[in-house]
């Protein structure tokens, strides 16, 4: 072997090393049951959030619930805890996350009722904009949209607002909707819409 043979090889040799060393490692996989315990480090281990601002995901509707999650991978919606969490996420293991969440029974969450003056205030602004033309008659949300009923309060109203000031922009209809109203009657739709149960004979989607 030549020299110049010999020190081609040489080359070739640490390349491969070089390659071998900072190629990164697999990802393990990691199973359902580990992929929910994640999300109860936010979203709580029995479907009581840490905060307020924190939505339940326990018995909201699947599609709504695997369309964040994918709005997330996207990066159409940014959050600075939700994004790093779905990143490593395959289609698969969001449709399975989506559906596991759906199957759980919606938590009670322990909000007090409103009075008459701020149930009055805000159907006042609701029915107008015939919000239950897509959240339904009870506000369980369908296939797509999600259930308002029984949220966190303070979630919705950070909601809205988002929506209000075009923070969030994944749904244009929303946006609309929210900007036609005056921003100071948001916190009364939040407690309102936070406050109500569904019939026991009422059917929500998964």
């Amino acid at each position: 072997m030549t020299r110049l043979t010999a020190g081609v090889f040489l080359i070739g040799i640490l390349a491969i090393g070089c390659f071998a060393v900072f190629q990164p490692a697999p990802a393990v996989a990691q199973t359902l049951d580990e992929l929910a315990t994640g999300c109860a480090g936010c979203h709580g281990e029995n479907g009581v959030p840490i905060d307020k601002t924190i939505p339940n995901i326990w018995g909201q509707n699947r599609s709504y619930l695997l369309n964040q999650l994918l709005d997330f991978k996207r990066g159409h919606r940014v959050n600075e805890q939700m994004s790093p969490m779905v990143e490593a996420l395959s289609k698969a293991d969001m449709e399975a996350l989506a559906t596991h969440f759906s199957k759980l029974a919606w938590p009670d969450l322990q909000q007090p009722p409103v009075p008459d003056d701020v149930k009055a205030k805000a159907r006042a602004i609701l029915n107008p904009l015939n919000c239950r033309g897509c959240h339904q008659e009870h506000y369980q949300g369908d296939m797509v949209r999600p259930r308002l009923a029984g949220q966190q309060d303070e979630y919705l109203v950070k909601t809205m607002t988002d929506f209000h000031t075009g923070d969030r922009k994944t749904y244009l209809g929303m946006v609309a909707l929210m900007k036609s109203i005056d921003e100071a009657d948001i916190k009364a739709l939040g407690a309102y819409l936070a406050a109500l149960q569904l019939p026991a004979h009422s059917d929500q989607p998964h």
